[in-house]
């Protein structure tokens, strides 16, 4: 009432000071205002004849028959960009990194007498594990965040949040979510950070906790090779690779779906709540701004994630190399916990090596493939391959890989597994690192990284237990 009373006051005021004019004053701003927005809102019948581009072009962009078709094969697009334009940069890094400058820094190493143990520690852990960090992921972070800011600046992404939008509102969330979730494919720290464009914390967090669900770069190369090794044997040869495709593009919806439900069940629980309304504008379409482009996404989102992965993957290294080369009873501290969890791992359709290895992989998920091979090697004896105890390695050729893994357990179940525990399992330290930053709260950090985790295990079980069911 007292905010009802200043407004008639206010109005009473301004009647006062304009006296006879203020009726006319007023139905006069009334009028420009509503003939403003209905210029903008409304196409005369005789204004048809005049073409109008982002009208035409938003017929089709946000249509309920073109508008998701054309939003997945955008998404499609700019995914297999991603991965095909990163093969070549990282197969140099990859080179240069692992095949070069490591032998170089071992001969360098042997030339000053480094004692056994420290040369371990810091060439073939903490250096290795960087190298496969930059190797893996600069090059796909390099492309994909170019070509978002790009779709960012032509007015494209939020055309994507309208799309989307009563998806979200339905599941209680916020329909810039799309944009974070769009983010988060590229890496789910910058599309956590980017959840700061969503007013409401209620939103925002919700935001936050589900961006994990986005499948970013950094697992990409997993459920690649997973698919192409397992998927693509289940059918004849010559549609193997598309069927290996089209798995890793059905996990990634089903990461989108997974993302909506988490929303749902946090807005209706811990996050209750009703979902905000707000006015998307739908901004003109224009050219990109090319060099702005290149640096906001180079060097505030690439370089600085990498720096932030790179940071927390030095330690992971220095720990895979001690545990695999530090024995108790003759068996080295990896041997003792992957037999450990070993047959609770095999029960829930995983294994002791996968667990340790996403355990080992929590600063950096693209070392998962490589700490897999390495500690597989290490457990089954197979020791005339791989470069030493303890040493991250990826073989040359998928079937050298498939005979690794087939020799130290995986069927095809293993596989379908690991490619639903890669989706949705804990984020990596980074991201992790990240929410706490942005939310402040150590209890949500915590519910960000064990909610999806048990989530994991929980679908890994299932399926599992359906697989024996009906297999």
């Amino acid at each position: 009432m007292k905010n009802k009373d200043k407004i008639i006051a206010a109005v009473n005021n301004l009647r006062w000071e304009m006296g006879e004019n203020f009726h006319d004053s007023l139905m006069e701003s009334l009028y420009t205002e509503a003939s403003e927005i209905a210029n903008k809102s409304i196409v005369l019948q005789d204004r048809k004849s005049k073409f109008d581009l982002d009208r035409f072009i938003d017929r089709i962009v946000t249509s309920k028959i073109w508008g998701f078709p054309l939003m997945f094969l955008i998404l499609s697009l700019v995914l297999w960009v991603t991965i095909e334009g990163s093969n070549y940069p990282s197969q140099w890094l990859s080179y240069l990194l692992l095949d070069t400058v490591h032998p170089v820094l071992k001969s360098f190493s042997a030339d000053i007498g480094l004692v056994w143990w420290l040369d371990g520690l810091l060439i073939d852990g903490a250096y290795l594990a960087m190298a496969w960090v930059i190797s893996v992921m600069l090059p796909p972070m390099a492309i994909f965040f170019p070509i978002f800011t790009l779709l960012e600046d032509l007015g494209y992404l939020p055309r994507v949040a309208f799309n989307l939008d009563r998806f979200f509102k339905a599941a209680g969330a916020h329909g810039k979510q799309a944009l974070t979730m769009s983010m988060g494919f590229g890496c789910n720290a910058a599309g956590v950070v980017a959840a700061r464009i969503i007013d409401s914390p209620r939103e925002r967090l919700i935001a936050i906790i589900t961006n994990n669900f986005s499948l970013c770069n950094g697992r990409w190369p997993t459920q690649i090779l997973i698919a192409t090794i397992f998927i693509g044997a289940l059918v004849p040869s010559e549609i193997a690779g598309m069927a290996a495709a089209l798995s890793v593009v059905a996990v990634a919806l089903l990461g989108i779906v997974l993302s909506l439900l988490v929303s749902w069940f946090l807005s209706k629980s811990v996050l209750k709540g009703e979902a905000s309304t707000f006015t998307l504008e739908l901004p003109p379409y224009r050219p990109p701004r090319v060099l702005q482009t290149l640096y906001t996404s180079l060097i505030d989102r690439t370089l600085i994630v990498l720096w932030r992965a790179i940071v927390f993957a030095i330690p992971a290294g220095l720990v895979i190399w001690s545990i695999s080369n530090i024995s108790l009873n003759d068996l080295s501290l990896a041997e003792h916990f992957i037999f450990a969890v070993d047959p609770v791992a095999i029960f829930i359709g995983l294994n002791g090596v996968i667990i340790l290895a996403y355990v080992i992989a929590i600063p950096a998920n693209e070392i998962v493939i490589p700490t897999i091979l390495m500690l597989t090697v290490l457990t089954t004896g197979l020791a005339e391959l791989g470069q030493g105890t303890g040493v991250m390695f990826e073989m040359d050729s998928l079937q050298d890989t498939a005979s690794i893994l087939t020799a130290g357990g995986w069927t095809v179940l293993t596989g379908i597994n690991v490619m639903l525990f890669s989706l949705i399992h804990n984020p990596c330290s980074t991201t992790i690192y990240t929410i706490y930053k942005e939310t402040g709260s150590m209890k949500w950090t915590i519910v960000s990284a064990i909610l999806p985790l048990v989530m994991g295990f929980f679908v890994c079980f299932v399926v599992t237990q359906l697989w024996r069911i009906f297999s």
